[in-house]
């Protein structure tokens, strides 16, 4: 029986047992990355907001204008900038989806006169009865406040209709980044709502006269 070098054994069995380990610590390996890959959520893809549908006002006015008056900070506390369908640029779209120039020497002027939504910090309570609990971490404060006005070829104000909704939202502190955007959508949908029925209202009341 030939001679066996025992240094070179026990080199052999070393590898022999190093060899599953490292096959099994790179597929746990492989696992976690494919695992991490798969539940990565996808953006959310938000409906445009129109307003068309709601019908058209027709005003005996020459031109319409749309003026932004709101400066958005870009800066905390607001987050208006950050939303996927901003207060501002839903103003906007309902003054270019609903007014008409009908004819006339006067202008209607569209002002959004604020769109702002600011994020606070909640108190949450550190005590060990609460660590298991979902607590709310922030609040969403928003304000859509927009006017009509009819002015005259001096500028002039001839007559005006303005309307001004507030909403608030809290959230969970383990809300996700897609439910978060679900939430900034939902709020500027219903509270554009409110302003389109409350400046049509104004409308009819403060603007009969030029109603075409």
């Amino acid at each position: 029986m030939p001679a066996v070098d025992p240094g070179r054994t026990r080199a052999w069995r070393g590898r022999a047992r190093r060899g599953p380990w490292r096959r099994t610590t790179l597929a746990l390996a492989l696992a976690a990355a494919v695992a991490g890959c798969a539940t990565a959520p996808d953006p959310v893809r938000f409906p445009e907001l129109t307003y068309a549908h709601l019908g058209r006002t027709r005003l005996a006015v020459g031109r319409i204008d749309i003026v932004d008056a709101y400066r958005p900070p870009l800066a905390p506390p607001n987050v208006d900038h950050r939303m996927p369908a901003s207060p501002a640029a839903t103003m906007r779209r309902w003054a270019e989806d609903r007014l008409v120039a009908a004819g006339g020497d006067a202008t209607a002027r569209f002002v959004i006169r604020d769109a702002r939504v600011t994020e606070t910090e909640l108190p949450r309570d550190t005590g060990l009865a609460n660590v298991l609990r979902d607590q709310q971490a922030q609040r969403y404060d928003l304000v859509m406040d927009a006017a009509l006005e009819i002015v005259d070829a001096r500028g002039a104000r001839l007559a005006i209709a303005a309307a001004r909704t507030t909403r608030s939202r809290t959230v969970s502190e383990n809300i996700s980044a897609n439910d978060r955007e679900r939430v900034w959508f939902e709020m500027v949908e219903r509270a554009a709502a409110d302003l389109s029925a409350e400046l049509d209202r104004r409308i009819r009341a403060n603007l009969g006269r030029y109603l075409r």
